[in-house]
């Protein structure tokens, strides 16, 4: 008979559960590529603002019935108790910038421009870390933003960047910089807890934060929330947003974190325009073109050049 508490903890096993759960953040980078052409059907119906609330709201609320099965009596510091609500508030931010921005522009650019997270989770390393910022590093993130450039001449004309599609793409900017900020500022409270519990209570100060928001956007837009129609696919639309956008991709985007270094995990975030491109094209009647793909590639490029250098 085998013994499974000794092949737990042989270094083969070892090995084989590093290797898994690395591959936890591409399965994450790939739930939040569909997450963008969702989130444009949902914006037909709901506010985005209000769409992000919906958002966090159902995924809080899925977490903390997992994470109450598998941790019932936890208690944690005061200083922990802050860290956690300072994470809901970045994350806070990063959401609001995130649907605002994806509102304003289009599935595929949305997906793209958030790719530069990576390049945001390094500089914050090196700012908070006391990370080195190599040479290899640098061409990586040139290289990146030079990806980034050819992407927005393809979608845009140059005369047309002083319009709402600017506001967009700095809405979009905001969010890849604060969603780099919510990854390292976690990374110690994974260490001391779990990833888990740091994604589910993130998630849930981040709750009452965003609720705050939803009467200014009421106030400033002018829609009520009574005109909101419950149709089938809003509905479905929140669930994908909340149950697979939220619950399942934040835990696994921190699990991932558990096992490989930050610089690691951010590489698999280039997965995610790929599936919003894909999907934006084909569901949404999104024209990429040829620089989109040319941009895509050389800023699968830079991220990769920024992954080795981390390693």
């Amino acid at each position: 008979m085998i013994d499974l508490g000794t092949l737990r903890n042989s270094p083969s096993a070892a090995v084989l559960a590093t290797y898994m759960f690395a591959l936890a953040p591409l399965a994450a980078a790939g739930l939040w590529g569909g997450l963008y052409v969702v989130s444009m059907w949902g914006f037909d119906a709901v506010p985005p603002i209000t769409l992000a609330f919906f958002r966090i709201a159902v995924g809080a609320a899925v977490l903390l019935v997992v994470v109450r099965a598998f941790y019932p009596r936890r208690q944690f510091t005061r200083r922990d108790v802050l860290s956690f609500g300072g994470l809901g508030l970045v994350v806070t931010a990063s959401m609001a910038t995130q649907f605002l921005g994806t509102a304003l522009t289009t599935a595929s650019q949305g997906s793209l421009i958030t790719v530069l997270t990576p390049i945001f989770t390094i500089l914050l390393g090196v700012t908070l870390l006391d990370e080195r910022l190599s040479g290899r590093l640098v061409v990586g993130i040139l290289t990146a933003t030079a990806g980034t450039v050819v992407v927005l001449s393809g979608q845009y004309e140059l005369a047309e960047l002083a319009g709402a599609a600017t506001a967009g793409i700095v809405l979009l900017l905001g969010a890849s910089a604060t969603w780099a900020l919510y990854t390292v500022w976690g990374k110690p409270l994974i260490d001391r807890y779990s990833a888990l519990e740091a994604a589910t209570y993130s998630c849930v100060a981040a709750v009452p934060m965003l609720a705050l928001l939803v009467p200014l956007e009421v106030a400033t837009t002018g829609e009520s929330l009574r005109s909101i129609e419950p149709t089938l696919g809003v509905v479905a639309a929140v669930l994908y947003l909340g149950v697979f956008g939220t619950a399942a991709a934040w835990y696994l985007w921190y699990k991932g974190m558990e096992y490989v270094d930050a610089s690691v995990i951010s590489t698999f975030f280039f997965f995610q325009p790929i599936v919003g491109g894909i999907l934006g094209a084909t569901m949404l009647g999104e024209s990429l073109g040829p620089r989109f793909v040319l941009g895509g590639v050389v800023m699968a490029v830079g991220v990769s050049i920024v992954s080795m250098a981390g390693r």
